[in-house]
């Protein structure tokens, strides 16, 4: 066996992993049984939150100090789709992360008033199974199956729901794009089975295991991993395979849509899943120019944000930029800054959530995004305001913010890696963040009320309740971050021995 291979523990006693996956999926169709308004929304709220406690669950067992993937669960099927299932810390992080975003959307989904709720509930609980089984499969196959599913959903999510006339023109650049990064995956993942059984006599298999033991070629890395890589690419999104997102973002659904497709950072999870671990050789020969696109998205998007006059957009070029700080984390290719990357991840994911859930707020109450149309709103609606606010400043990397610890390990890496001048150009990059953040915010909440602009309506108690939970688990990963750090240390050093250096 290759020494730095995952090995995987032998077969759970109970299929948590499958509950994790198929609860949503039957609660789904459980809440289109029932369609009736209030009864479908306490009930995806139920299962949404019933689902969370499955996810600490599987956190409270899990042993951070093993190598080995757990809850293993595998079942022989027809054809290339075994179904292979376990986790590490990285995977439960994530699906941590899915659960409580997914509980968010279920309370404030009925809030934005978002058409008959038991067909949201529906839609949101079955992107949820998707979601759980693309964090769980370790087969690729059924995680690019499972990203098509999950692309279709949101689609359609987009469709139903968007709040612009130009939502076609959105839509369809929408579906261009995920279209075209699901036909990469797709082809980087044949190439993978069949390299394999070039190698492995025969013998066609997508399981992530089973590809590290028998590695595709070093003529056909490079294939793969720009397949594999632009096809994760379009999803995350890196500049400048980002097109499809401002369009979606100004256009599309304010925060329901957004919120799972950039929340949850399924293209970095997919790089260190599958992509670092499979084609190493190809990584570190492409690091360079990879690290090089990163460098530039951080700057491109951040001078683009501070142009906007549209909150939406906006927002959409601030995760551009700092999915490139993510990124060059990653391709640094050390330990410490793999930590940093995965707790960015989440913490991006969080504060993404959060300022798309207030901007939907604000845009219920004044039916506007546009900044010269907005102003004075933390005299009426402070709460939401400080929890804005606290979104900003995580995804800048405040002291006291998740943030604030996952950037330091980033640069410090990346210091020892590249040297003191990419470093600096990424910390200014994340400046300018800084920068059109807050300018938004004190133009959003602190600037003049604009004339004629009505009283806004109060904050109900669901509404009280998204925002003050996105406040306290920003604060309280950021106050403490040790817990998660721990959890993911273990899997990470497997991964970065891979690029160990001389």
């Amino acid at each position: 066996m290759n020494p730095i291979s995952i090995p995987w523990d032998s077969q759970a006693a109970w299929p948590l992993l499958a509950i994790l996956q198929f609860l949503p999926l039957l609660g789904a169709l459980v809440v289109l049984a029932l369609r009736r308004g209030s009864l479908a929304t306490f009930a995806g709220v139920i299962l949404a939150s019933c689902e969370l406690l499955l996810a600490i669950l599987l956190y409270r067992g899990y042993d951070p100090s093993k190598a080995a993937m757990q809850f293993a669960e595998h079942l022989s099927l027809p054809g290339l789709l075994d179904y292979h299932a376990a986790v590490d810390g990285i995977g439960i992080l994530f699906i941590l992360l899915t659960a409580l975003i997914i509980l968010l959307v279920s309370l404030y989904g009925p809030v934005r008033g978002l058409g008959p709720p038991w067909r949201l509930m529906a839609l949101i609980l079955a992107i949820e199974s998707s979601l759980m089984l693309m964090f769980t499969t370790l087969n690729l196959l059924w995680f690019v199956l499972a990203a098509g599913l999950q692309t279709g959903l949101i689609g359609l999510l987009l469709k139903l729901w968007a709040t612009s006339p130009r939502m076609e023109q959105a839509i369809k650049t929408y579906i261009k794009f995920m279209g075209m990064g699901l036909a990469l995956l797709l082809v980087g993942t044949l190439i993978l089975g069949w390299g394999h059984a070039h190698v492995g006599g025969g013998v066609w298999t997508f399981d992530l295991l089973e590809l590290q033991e028998a590695r595709v070629g070093p003529e056909f890395q490079t294939l793969v991993f720009f397949l594999l890589f632009y096809g994760l690419a379009i999803r995350t999104p890196l500049f400048p395979m980002h097109g499809w997102l401002p369009q979606v973002a100004e256009h599309g659904n304010i925060a329901v849509a957004p919120t799972l497709l950039l929340g949850l950072k399924i293209g970095i999870y997919g790089l260190l899943r599958f992509v670092l671990p499979l084609v190493p050789e190809a990584v570190q020969y492409w690091q360079p120019f990879v690290v090089a696109f990163a460098v530039v998205g951080i700057f491109y998007a951040a001078l683009l944000a501070m142009v906007q006059e549209n909150l939406r957009r906006l927002l959409a070029f601030a995760v551009v930029s700092h999915t490139s700080l993510i990124v060059l984390g990653l391709f640094t290719l050390d330990h410490l800054a793999f930590q940093g990357s995965v707790m960015l991840a989440v913490t991006f994911g969080l504060a993404v959530a959060a300022l798309l859930f207030m901007t939907g707020l604000v845009y219920r109450r004044t039916k506007t995004t546009q900044l010269t149309e907005l102003g004075g709103l933390f005299d009426q609606i402070p709460f939401v305001g400080i929890a804005f606010l606290v979104g900003g400043l995580s995804i800048i990397g405040m002291p006291g913010t998740p943030g604030f610890d996952a950037a330091h390990l980033v640069l410090e890496a990346s210091i020892a890696r590249f040297g003191g001048l990419l470093t600096i150009a990424a910390a200014l990059g994340n400046l300018l963040a800084a920068g059109f953040l807050l300018w938004a915010f004190q133009r959003a909440f602190l600037g003049p009320c604009p004339e004629g602009q009505a009283p806004v309506e109060r904050l109900g108690l669901a509404e009280w309740l998204v925002s003050g939970a996105v406040i306290a688990v920003l604060l309280g990963v950021g106050f403490y971050s040790h817990p998660w750090l721990e959890l993911i240390d273990v899997p990470l050093a497997t991964l970065s021995a891979h690029y160990a250096q001389p």
